[in-house]
């Protein structure tokens, strides 16, 4: 650097420890502000931050740099801008990738995975429809082969799933997915995925942040030379690599059917899903599905998206797909988010209305649907198993005992654990995995949620109930007549940026140190605390027992209000700045239906009420 910016550089050290004293930066954002300003790694961003802290843009720079964007339940994930610590930029996009490329140069290949032991480091790298996804998919490509990493790289966007089955089928020792599934179009991502194709669990999320915070320098090589050279290898029919028709066809295998006949109106919301759900449902013989032209074009912006959110868990997202099916008489509306792993569908009803189905309804109808044609065709034994996380309905459980097989639930949010799971367990046995954000799994061929396979799964189950006279909606209302009537909301807080983090942690101190005994007339009788790893009883507040893995930020707390069984979740979003609330209540099988919904319904009506109310005196 030149004299003159050492000096400027000096000085702006000053005007930032000063305003960390004042209270005017966080402590963090001083950190690393005083990082960007002093290591020459940084200094081709120099001249935009001194501009920032010589005219004092304090709450500009607490945004850019007020965290260290870590390894969440999704990978890294956050808004865009051209700068920052906190941010996706092309520096921490940069960062991930070296980071990446170093720890798995560094940890040996377990045995039998990856490719041979003469045969260089593999990695396979794909992207979403995001704004600059493409950008940031380059150049993770590029940095990854100037490491010596052979890369095969997705020429046009992809779904997420199919990132994961490429690591597996294509012998890979890691693969990267830029996308930050359904976030808002400011945001976007790097998803790191290990050679089991599943995301990266510790101990290998904290040895890559390891690595990204040791990174000097980062090797890099031009992206159009690297293929010239064969460094990167682009897949294509021509490259003698089709992973898509590959993927595609693994999934196709799965089909549990012949059913086809349901009318089937698909969004795949500005996204990629045409290249998997679309072509797959059309491959397995679907041929009355239409696509949603105003939200078939793969664009970033999501603009024909109420809101510009991609999330097919908001109702209000599916309106304008369900309106139009509502005039041209499609019985199911499917949509999937932007990288095509979270699958949301509507149901044509009496009166031709249509019911939008939760993740867990979903998920529940689809796991008997499996399960029962598994028991039907002589594949399912006691060995076979489900999965689902902490926070899913506990339907689910219940409607896999009831076929006599396993059951693992005790699963933090995040499906790398239901990966992680399915790898401790045999995937041979493996039947089904639902989360309650529209995420599902069947088969072999991935480690990470499918929107393709639980479409093709609604499809035809929808098309068996339709051929019987029946819907979803009636099929469902039959499982709860059977097990009993399981509900689930949720309501979430959006804490932007450092205050916004303060406020969660605030929020979490105060339920984990304050412990509501009752909210409103609920009566908790005991909660779990996945970070302390205890179980207390309530109201006494004394240790029952110790609570194994899993370790999280997640206490549940368990109550009854009148016959129904009642509990409550709270945790930090790991990949939005969101606290989390889930509610759960169920009842008793004998109870009539009509009275049974009226009764759970309420009390989570009254939970929340309560829940917030307290909140707002308690945090």
């Amino acid at each position: 650097m030149s004299i003159d910016v050492n000096r400027r550089c000096e000085a702006a050290r000053q005007v930032v420890k000063a305003a960390v004293q004042s209270e005017k930066l966080t402590p963090a954002t001083g950190q690393n502000l005083d990082r960007w300003l002093t290591e020459s790694y940084y200094s081709e961003y120099r001249s935009q931050l001194l501009e920032l802290v010589e005219r004092e843009a304090f709450d500009v720079l607490n945004n850019l740099f007020w965290e260290r964007i870590p390894f969440g339940t999704g990978g890294r994930r956050g808004p865009m801008s051209e700068f920052g610590s906190a941010t996706i930029n092309a520096r921490t996009i940069a960062e991930s990738a070296n980071g990446l490329a170093v720890y798995v140069k560094k940890s040996a290949r377990p045995e039998g995975q990856g490719a041979p032991g003469d045969v260089p480091l593999r990695a396979v790298i794909a992207r979403d429809t995001r704004h600059r996804s493409t950008e940031f998919a380059r150049l993770t490509a590029s940095i990854l082969a100037a490491h010596g990493i052979q890369v095969y790289f997705f020429p046009e966007p992809r779904a997420t799933p199919e990132l994961s089955f490429a690591v597996r089928h294509l012998k890979c020792d890691t693969g990267v997915m830029i996308s930050a599934s359904h976030n808002p179009p400011a945001d976007n991502g790097f998803k790191a995925y290990w050679s089991t194709g599943g995301q990266v669990l510790p101990p290998h999320d904290k040895g890559i942040i390891n690595c990204v915070d040791a990174t000097e320098e980062i090797p890099s090589i031009d992206f159009d030379t690297a293929v010239k050279e064969g460094k990167i290898v682009i897949l294509s029919p021509q490259s003698g690599l089709d992973v898509d028709r590959d993927y595609i066809n693994a999934v196709c295998a799965l089909s549990l059917s012949q059913a086809r006949q349901i009318r089937i109106l698909y969004s795949p919301m500005h996204g990629v899903g045409e290249s998997s759900i679309y072509r797959s449902l059309i491959q397995t013989g679907f041929t009355n599905i239409e696509l949603y032209e105003p939200q078939r074009a793969q664009d970033g912006s999501f603009p024909n998206v109420p809101d510009h959110l991609p999330n097919p868990e908001r109702s209000q997202a599916l309106q304008p797909a369900i309106d139009y099916a509502k005039q041209h008489g499609h019985a199911l509306v499917m949509a999937s988010d932007p990288d095509a792993d979270r699958l949301a569908v509507a149901v044509r009803t009496a009166g031709d209305q249509f019911v939008c189905l939760t993740g867990n309804q979903l998920g529940a109808l689809l796991a008997d649907f499996v399960l029962s044609k598994r028991a039907a065709n002589g594949t399912l034994s006691p060995k076979h198993y489900l999965v689902e996380t902490l926070v899913t309905t506990p339907m689910l459980a219940t409607i896999g005992q009831s076929y006599g097989v396993r059951v693992f639930r005790d699963l933090l949010v995040g499906f790398k654990h239901i990966a992680a799971t399915i790898d401790e367990n045999g995937p041979a046995e493996f039947v089904f995995a639902a989360e309650e954000s529209v995420g599902y799994l069947a088969g072999e061929y991935c480690r990470d949620k499918d929107a393709c396979v639980a479409a093709l799964f609604g499809a035809e189950l929808a098309s068996e109930l339709e051929a019987a006279g029946k819907t979803l909606v009636e099929r469902l209302d039959e499982l709860y007549q059977k097990h009993g009537y399981f509900h689930e909301t949720q309501f979430v807080q959006v804490c932007p940026g450092a205050e916004g983090s303060d406020q969660i942690a605030r929020m979490m101190q105060a339920l984990r140190e304050q412990t509501p005994a009752t909210l409103g007339q609920l009566e908790f009788q005991s909660v779990r605390d996945y970070k302390r790893h205890v179980i207390k009883s309530l109201p006494a507040n004394t240790l029952l027992s110790e609570l194994p893995q899993p370790s999280g930020d997640l206490l549940i707390l368990e109550g009854k209000l009148g016959p129904c069984q009642v509990s409550l979740a709270g945790r930090p979003s790991g990949t939005e700045p969101k606290i989390k609330f889930y509610l759960f209540a169920n009842t008793p099988a004998d109870m009539p239906l009509v009275e049974a919904k009226s009764t759970a319904q309420q009390a989570l009506v009254q939970l929340q009420a309560a829940l917030q109310e307290w909140l707002v005196s308690n945090s």
